[in-house]
């Protein structure tokens, strides 16, 4: 296949394949930009889409999302032939640990295994820890970039 723009169709399973992490961005207090790998999942059982993932309250993403909810989200694939997925997102944060933990056992079974999943799923649900639902305003998705 050639270079293409990505549909949901195609971007939905892009995202969802494997352990590849998102790469979160945000701004800083002082307007610059940080930007750092997470573990994410997609959800749209509400039916609308959103990524989901942990952060801590004190770290720069947390703080960041606290006071501006906006950030972009890049996930990729590495290798030929080349392709990513760039969401632009607006963050709702739950503080709760009993409400998390079901999402961040989630979470960490993507990317720990289902035999891991709860360890670290009960490390990231507890208090100080945030569980993020971002709600996807804008996607730009391109595939194949070197096909």
């Amino acid at each position: 296949m050639a270079w293409h723009r990505m549909e949901r169709e195609e971007w939905l399973p892009f995202v969802s394949s494997g352990t590849r992490t998102g790469h979160l961005a945000v701004t800083r207090l002082d307007g610059s930009p940080h930007v750092a790998p997470v573990w994410f999942l997609l959800d749209s059982s509400t039916g609308v889409d959103r990524l989901v993932f942990n952060t801590g309250s004190t770290t720069v993403k947390g703080r960041a999302l606290a006071r501006d909810p906006r950030f972009a989200m890049s996930v990729d694939m590495a290798a030929p032939p080349y392709s990513f997925v760039l969401f632009y997102a607006t963050a709702s944060i739950v503080d709760d640990p009993v409400e998390s933990l079901p999402w961040s056992v989630r979470i960490a079974s993507r990317y720990m295994g289902e035999e891991r999943g709860e360890e670290f799923g009960r490390r990231n649900a507890v208090p100080g820890e945030l569980l993020v639902f971002g709600t996807i305003t804008k996607v730009v998705a391109e595939a194949e970039i070197s096909g």
